[in-house]
C-alpha cells in the first residue's frame, strides 16, 4: 500500500480543514516545499496535493507550487483542485506532475473524464468525495444523490483505474477511515482505491493495508505527530 502524506494548498501555504470546511483551514506549515522535502526524507515517494483555492475558483490556481514539489523533489506528485478542463490536465501532465485527480467534473462532465482517459490513460485519477454515501461537488459545497459506488462503477466504465475516495464527515478529524465504505468500494470495482480522511494512526495504516487498499492518505495526523510517516511507509513497504 502507498502512503501519501498530504499538502491542501491556499495562497500559497499549507493548510488542513476539518470535515471540509473552508472556514476551519488552519496553516500546518510554513512553505510547501520545504515540506514535501521532509517527507521525502522520511521515505514517502508520493505527496497528494490539492489546491483549495483552486477548487472553489474552478481554475488553475497554486499551480507553481505544485510544479516546484515535483520538479525539485523526488516526489511522485498527486493533484488535485481546480481541473476543469484538457488543457489543465495538458499543463500538469508537461510540468512533471504524476497524477492528475478529476472530481466535480466526474459528476458534472463525465465525457470529460472519458476523453482525458483516453488522452492521458494513467495519469488521470478521479476524486469521489462523499456525505452519507452521497458525492458532493464544488470544494464539497454541494451534495448530490449520486451514491459514491453507482459513480465509482460508472467510472470503472469509462477507464479509470485509480480512485481516490474521501467520506468527508471524516476529513480533518483523526477519527479513523470510513473502513466499512472503502471495503464496499473495493469490492465493487476493480479500480485501485486510496483511503482519505481520518487516518490517525499506524492503527489505522495497518487496517487499511490489510483490507488491500492501494493506497492511504494522511495529512493531520502526520502534521499532529499522531502517525509517524516513516513508520507507515516501513510498515507499507515491508508487508
Amino acid at each position: 500500500m502507498i502512503i501519501f502524506p498530504a499538502i491542501d494548498i491556499i495562497d500559497g501555504k499549507p493548510v488542513r480543514l476539518f470535515k471540509g470546511d473552508f472556514s476551519t483551514a488552519q496553516r500546518v506549515a510554513d512553505d510547501a516545499l520545504q515540506t514535501a522535502f521532509d517527507f521525502a526524507k522520511a521515505g514517502a515517494d508520493w505527496i497528494h496535493m490539492v489546491d483549495l483555492d483552486g477548487s472553489l475558483q474552478k481554475k488553475r490556481v497554486n499551480s507553481e507550487t505544485f510544479v516546484t514539489v515535483a520538479k525539485e523533489t523526488s516526489l511522485k506528485v498527486e493533484l488535485g483542485g481546480g481541473i476543469r478542463t484538457m488543457q489543465d490536465i495538458d499543463y500538469y501532465a508537461c510540468n512533471g506532475i504524476s497524477r492528475v485527480i478529476l472530481g466535480s467534473v466526474a459528476l458534472k462532465n463525465p465525457k470529460l473524464v472519458e476523453e482525458a482517459v483516453k488522452e492521458f490513460g494513467d495519469l488521470i485519477a478521479v476524486g469521489i468525495d462523499a456525505k452519507n454515501g452521497y458525492a458532493a461537488t464544488e470544494g464539497w459545497t454541494e451534495d448530490s444523490d449520486i451514491y459514491y459506488i453507482d459513480l465509482a462503477r460508472r467510472m470503472e466504465d469509462v477507464g479509470v483505474k485509480t480512485i481516490i475516495y474521501t467520506d468527508i464527515s471524516k476529513d480533518g478529524t483523526l477519527s479513523g477511515p470510513n473502513v466499512e465504505q472503502l471495503i464496499k468500494l473495493n469490492d465493487a470495482v476493480s479500480c485501485n482505491i486510496t483511503a482519505s480522511g481520518g487516518v490517525t494512526d499506524i492503527n489505522d495504516i495497518i487496517t487499511l493495508r490489510d483490507n488491500e487498499l492501494y493506497g492511504a492518505i494522511c495529512g493531520k495526523s502526520i502534521y499532529q505527530g499522531t502517525l509517524s510517516l516513516a513508520e507507515a511507509v516501513e510498515v507499507c513497504n515491508n508487508d
